[in-house]
């Protein structure tokens, strides 16, 4: 089993959980999260003074998926969340061990 963390732009979300559930992933985890990576921020107009926002909004995906799902799921992601322009995200991809439902207690794949 693998964890998949993907950082996207917030506006690419639905697309992504659209093609993500059309192979068959059945839950993920959503949080907006802010940070920065070689785009470095960018800077604002407000009230005539300008400033600069070092943190930019993202939105972070977490998702559980067996090891026969990855590449499939890897290549969803990448073609959905592409704009082709500075920003667009990282994806993480880390092994798990053991995973357990609590309400069940089923283990492993029957768990995701």
């Amino acid at each position: 089993m693998k964890k998949v963390t993907a950082i996207i732009k917030p506006f690419k979300l639905d697309d992504v959980r659209e093609s993500l559930s059309e192979l068959g992933v059945n839950g993920m985890t959503v949080t907006e999260v802010k940070g920065f990576g070689r785009q470095k921020g960018h800077t604002e107009l407000y009230r005539g003074a300008e400033y600069m926002v070092d943190f930019l909004p993202k939105v972070k995906l977490e998702l559980i998926i067996t090891d026969e799902l990855l590449e499939q799921v890897l290549d969803s992601i990448l073609e959905t969340a592409q704009t082709g322009k500075i920003g667009d995200g990282k994806i993480f991809v880390e092994e798990i061990e053991r995973v357990i439902r609590i309400r069940t207690g089923e283990e492993n794949d029957q768990a995701i």
